[in-house]
């Protein structure tokens, strides 16, 4: 649960992402509907990014947390621009892998966030080894089965959009 308005705001843009990104990833590339979609999931990904950098509740400093904060930074980023800045090889497959890989990220910190509340619904003792095993695995599992779909769906989209 947020604990103040900076969690808050960092829920609900994640929540407003997580739905947006998965809309975006089961519907058709390229539409108008996409681009629309698409511009408040970049949006809302930018408030989670952000606002990640300003809690610090485990350990009352930067941590490991920090540092995915950081990947999915770099990720959405690297998605973003070859949409706005010329000069990238094929602009339309790097969108396409990036922002896939940047939804997936999301994914992996959604499963991660409700996995690390499993010590606290068992009364299990939650240290911080727990709770990092459960961030690891849970977000590992997660990240592994986008890889699958990500290998097909590449495929599609080199069809689709060209090498």
């Amino acid at each position: 649960m947020p604990h103040d308005s900076i969690g808050w705001i960092h829920t609900i843009a994640a929540l407003i992402a997580l739905l947006t990104g998965s809309i975006i990833l089961a519907n058709t590339k390229g539409t108008l509907l996409h681009k629309q979609i698409g511009r408040v999931y970049g949006v809302s990904m930018i408030v989670v990014c952000v606002t990640s950098f300003m809690i610090y509740r485990v350990h009352n400093s930067i941590g490991i947390l920090h540092f995915f904060a950081l990947v999915s930074t770099v990720t959405l980023l690297l998605g973003m621009l070859p949409l706005y800045i010329k000069g990238f090889k094929n602009p339309i497959m790097n969108h396409l892998a990036w922002m896939y890989w940047s939804v997936i990220g999301l994914y992996c910190a959604f499963a991660a966030e409700i996995f690390t509340r499993f010590p606290m619904i068992f009364d299990i003792k939650n240290t911080y080894g727990i709770f990092y095993m459960f961030v690891g695995i849970s977000a590992g599992l997660v990240g592994m089965i986008g890889g699958i779909f990500f290998k097909k769906k590449k495929i599609q989209w080199q069809e689709q959009f060209g090498q």
